[in-house]
């Protein structure tokens, strides 16, 4: 199982935070596209990192289960996910479908317009700010307004407990990053008491929902019943809690890296300046790119053998993004930013019964960003040095210092 040994861990943060994943990827498909990774932390998982292998592994739900959870490391005193069966995230057919289904309407076409609408209300006012003042920095004063106007509409709150919501599953996603958290301590126990302020939060809004009810995703779980029964409060804060991470971190970190890319490879900033009916393909470059949800785990429901390598019933099996969205073999010039890529069957918003149910929202959230980036006479450069989010599950920006010029 173990095969021939590697220089490359990819529980490794800084690997990820200095930017060598990539060569590491490009490694691991050209020697071990199927890898058996044995981090330093003690976890032991399936690395797999071609194009056709991520995309056939997303295929195979009956074969790779999501139960185990989404991330590496499981949940609090446990090596699988509390949440298993009761998160849409962390769930498996049947269970899975029944809960879409109760899930999908408040991320409905029009509530996808809902969001827009508020999102370019919000957009209009943090970019012509930033204008007004020569510069920002986008991580934190842009980018979020994206999350920011979508958690307003599928929740029914302002846009302050918006962005008090945004600042609590950042401390999560970021619980070894010390711009969010103090890392001392143990990590478990740290995110199992974020997780908690979390669902405080939504536990905030049942009373509020139950006396005037909405049309908000708190108010349908409320009213949802799944096989007949109505779901737990606990299973209504796991699944808003899915929504409101997925739907924080993808929009907002992608932004961050396409206007970076757009920056740094300034003859596709140019083209689309000059262009703006390719921005559609622009905006599908850009999660190709940015690939900011690295990877999701599975778990082998059976034995499974794949290119020589016998993958055994219970093993974690992680699909790397990140790794498939640069594969020559299905990207040529898989390493160039280029905004008229086509085809690009990217894979940033997975495959198969779990692509991602708010892909359309954070569609509508980047190309009213970029529009109005584009629309203003204003040309964005670089300010200072970005960082990065030390996570190698969500590759985010949380600063990125610009200028106007």
């Amino acid at each position: 199982m173990t095969g021939p040994s590697v220089p490359v861990d990819l529980t490794d943060v800084d690997l990820f935070v200095s930017g060598r994943h990539l060569d590491a990827f490009a490694w691991l498909r050209e020697h071990r596209p199927i890898h058996w990774n044995e981090g330093a932390d003690g976890s032991r998982f399936w690395a797999l990192t071609r194009y056709e292998d991520v995309h056939w592994a997303y295929r195979e739900h009956a074969s790779f289960g999501s139960a185990r959870g989404a991330i590496l490391g499981g949940s609090f005193r446990s090596d699988d996910d509390t949440a298993a069966g009761r998160m849409l995230v962390a769930s498996d057919l049947p269970r899975h479908r029944l809960l879409k289904q109760q899930i999908a309407p408040a991320l409905s076409a029009a509530v996808v317009d809902r969001i827009g609408d508020q999102v370019r209300v919000l957009l209009d006012k943090a970019v012509g700010q930033a204008v007004a003042a020569g510069g920002c920095d986008f991580a934190t004063e842009i980018a979020t307004e994206l999350p920011a106007g979508a958690l307003m509409v599928v929740f029914g709150i302002g846009h302050d407990e918006a962005h008090h919501l945004i600042g609590l599953t950042r401390r999560m996603v970021g619980f070894r990053d010390e711009t969010f958290v103090d890392t001392g301590g143990d990590q478990k126990l740290r995110l199992a008491w974020t997780q908690a302020e979390i669902f405080d939060f939504f536990a905030g809004l049942l009373p509020q929902r139950r006396r005037d009810p909405g049309d908000d995703l708190v108010t349908l779980l409320l009213r949802a019943r799944v096989n007949g029964r109505r779901m737990s409060e606990e299973d209504i804060f796991y699944n808003c809690m899915n929504v409101a991470v997925g739907g924080n971190e993808t929009s907002s970190y992608t932004a961050c890296h396409g206007i970076e890319a757009l920056i740094t490879v300034p003859d596709q900033y140019d083209l689309l300046r000059g262009r703006p009916d390719a921005l559609p393909g622009a905006i599908e470059e850009m999660l190709r790119w940015s690939s900011v949800n690295a990877y999701v785990q599975r778990v082998a429901m059976r034995d499974v053998e794949r290119d020589g390598h016998l993958i055994r019933r219970g093993d974690s099996v992680t699909l790397w993004n990140v790794s498939a969205n640069r594969d020559p073999a299905q990207f040529p010039d898989a390493d160039r930013f280029d905004v008229t890529r086509s085809p690009n069957r990217h894979l940033s918003y997975g495959a198969g019964i779990h692509r991602c149910i708010g892909a359309p929202a954070a569609q509508r959230e980047l190309s009213l960003l970029f529009g109005a980036l584009l629309a203003t006479p204003a040309r964005f450069r670089l300010a200072g040095t970005p960082r990065r989010l030390r996570s190698n599950f969500i590759l985010g920006t949380t600063s990125l210092p610009l200028a106007v010029g």
